[in-house]
């Protein structure tokens, strides 16, 4: 069975089809599925999502796009909803200098703050990196992210800086982008990536793999970045779905 570790079917892309969805992923294998909140809106469904569907765990965090409004009300609510609800990681978080919608120094105050949260209340947390990895970086080791742990979502970097991440204590995560043609630097990496620190993902409805890029993406087409890692490490479909829905299970206290 396959897990999907970082989808958004609680955005408007998905508003009127979450259940033929959500049956399609199921149908091809896929049983567990994380739906990732980022702003007050997608928090609540992703909270309401997992009470409706088996298999669907929320993650809940305050987007780096979105660090200008992060406050002490924010991170209240976070609290309350990560003490209450089934929450099993904390994100998406980190730094955006691709959009840029504040600067850096309010993107890595709320960054920051949120991993003192996660620590706080120990759970993993998931990061979001664009244009910005020499800061995450810095960032998690300043805060000594190893305490708890966590992803680097949708990872597209070298080895060297997959080796720097994992030498933090954090997961790499894959998406579609591992089956695109021209994605040397991710292929290379997913090769070398140690197993026990490997998980799959959609970041849907964005990066669809191929044969559906430029597509919608889905859960579903999580099976085709699975058929990837396997090809590029040289073992079988099967294997690489049990060891990422293990590798999961243990991060997400499953």
């Amino acid at each position: 069975m396959l897990f999907d570790t970082h989808a958004h079917l609680n955005v408007k892309q998905f508003a009127e089809d979450e259940f033929e969805v959500i049956k399609r992923a199921n149908d091809q294998g896929v049983s567990k599925i994380a739906v990732v909140g980022f702003d007050h809106e997608t928090i609540d469904k992703a909270l309401a999502l997992s009470e409706t569907y088996p298999g669907i765990y929320p993650i809940i965090g305050w987007h780096p796009t979105e660090a200008g409004s992060y406050s002490d009300q924010v991170e209240e609510k976070l609290i309350q909803l990560i003490q209450t609800k089934n929450v099993v990681a904390m994100g998406e978080m980190g730094l955006d200098y691709h959009w840029m919608e504040d600067p850096k120094e309010i993107q890595i105050d709320a960054f920051r703050r949120q991993i003192r949260v996660a620590k706080q209340l120990d759970i993993p947390i998931v990061i979001h990196n664009r244009d910005s990895t020499e800061d995450v970086y810095q960032v998690l080791k300043e805060e000594h992210v190893e305490d708890i742990g966590g992803i680097m979502h949708s990872f597209n970097l070298t080895p060297e800086w997959q080796e720097r991440f994992l030498d933090l204590g954090m997961h790499i995560s894959y998406s579609g982008v591992v089956t695109f043609k021209n994605a040397h630097d991710v292929k290379e990496s997913a090769k070398v990536v140690p197993l026990d620190k490997l998980l799959i993902e959609t970041d849907s409805p964005y990066l669809a793999p191929q044969p559906n890029r430029g597509k919608r993406n889905e859960p579903a087409y999580v099976r085709f970045v699975a058929m990837e890692i396997a090809r590029l490490k040289g073992i079988e479909l099967d294997e690489v779905a049990q060891i990422t829905s293990e590798n999961a299970n243990q991060l997400f206290k499953l």
